[in-house]
């Protein structure tokens, strides 16, 4: 037979619920006088992080990409058929103008001007001697006029055959790096056939395109900062020299040329090259982009405040300018001395108490 089970007395079971509900009174008092003291001590100070707004130097640039030109540059080619019987220059190598560079077979011309000078002389000689005579009227002043026809032309036969005779020795027509040769000691060279290439690389030409929309703006003279893929890390500065008269009408664009000094001669004829055109130099407020809060079309900065003896947050809205990498022009609504914050800006409120480093919060009246 199974016992029914024990039963607690009454008094008891009352007694536990006085219990526990003076345990659950006495928390709900501890909770609230917690509550009460957070409210006392008002909204606990969010760290951030703050930078002071200063006028700094702010340049207007306009991205382009070029092509590099030598100053001068031509492929050096024979004028005659001739065979080449020297080679007086090494390739890569840096000549002076009028530096021969090639020499080609000339007995031919020598012989020819060889003889026109024999004739030119002969013709001198009988102009002389008719001059004498003429003077005597031994001979008419026609006769006179023929002998110092001929004497012009024979003269002018001479200075034929030394041009002739010149265009067989190859000139360096300024001074330049020579490329490579395509022709050997022996070769036979026709008339424009390719020997190589001369280029003076002291000054490039760097030419490249910009709407038409900047031509109240670039002009002869501006400065241009360009980067070639080459050389990552160098920067090559230089100037605009001149603009095309014309607007390309499918591009509407404009062909701009700059020059930029290569004095190390790294940079060569042909290369690609990034430009940065700098439009305007100027002094202006520039805050870095994370401090910029948008609401719709309007933006807005925290600014750190005194606020007692400690700092809060100002929210302040702004009118920006112009931009450039990681940076915003601000041209209305913050003035220089001021900080905004750069980190931290999702955190705080306009009013709410912020702290700032050590470094960055000195005494207010410091």
């Amino acid at each position: 037979m199974i016992a029914p089970p024990h039963r607690l007395p009454r008094w008891t079971l009352v007694l536990a619920a006085a219990a526990l509900a003076v345990g659950g009174w006495l928390l709900y008092a501890k909770a609230g006088a917690e509550r009460d003291a957070d409210a006392d001590a008002g909204p606990r100070p969010v760290a951030v992080v703050a930078i002071g707004v200063a006028l700094r130097a702010f340049e207007d640039r306009l991205e382009a990409v070029g092509t590099l030109a030598a100053n001068e540059s031509i492929t050096v080619t024979s004028k005659v058929t001739a065979v080449v019987t020297g080679i007086r220059f090494i390739e890569g190598q840096q000549v002076a103008a009028g530096q021969v560079l090639i020499a080609t077979e000339d007995s031919e011309a020598r012989a020819n001007l060889a003889a026109a000078q024999a004739a030119a002389l002969e013709s001198r000689n009988a102009w002389e001697r008719g001059k004498q005579i003429f003077g005597q009227q031994l001979i008419s002043k026609s006769e006179l006029d023929q002998l110092d026809a001929k004497l012009k032309a024979d003269q002018a036969r001479v200075h034929a055959a030394e041009a002739q005779l010149a265009e067989h020795t190859i000139r360096a027509p300024f001074a330049g790096r020579v490329g490579l040769r395509r022709i050997s000691i022996g070769a036979l060279v026709a008339t424009g056939t390719e020997i190589t290439t001369l280029d003076d690389t002291a000054t490039m030409k760097l030419d490249f395109s910009v709407p038409e929309t900047f031509l109240a703006t670039v002009r002869a003279g501006l400065e241009i900062e360009a980067r070639a893929s080459a050389f990552p890390a160098a920067r090559f500065s230089g100037r605009v020299a001149t603009l095309d008269t014309r607007v390309d009408a499918e591009t509407r664009s404009i062909a701009v040329r700059a020059v930029l000094p290569n004095p190390k001669g790294v940079l060569r004829p042909g290369m690609f090259l990034t430009v940065s055109l700098i439009r305007e130099r100027v002094d202006a407020l520039l805050v870095p982009e994370q401090a910029l809060v948008p609401e719709q079309d309007r933006q807005f900065v925290f600014v750190v405040e005194p606020d007692g003896a400690g700092w809060k947050a100002g929210k302040r809205q702004v009118r920006i300018g112009r931009r450039q990498p990681g940076l915003v022009e601000v041209v209305g609504g913050l003035a220089a001395g001021e900080q905004v914050i750069v980190e931290g800006t999702q955190k705080v409120r306009d009013g709410a108490p912020v702290t700032l480093p050590a470094a960055v919060a000195a005494p207010h009246g410091g």
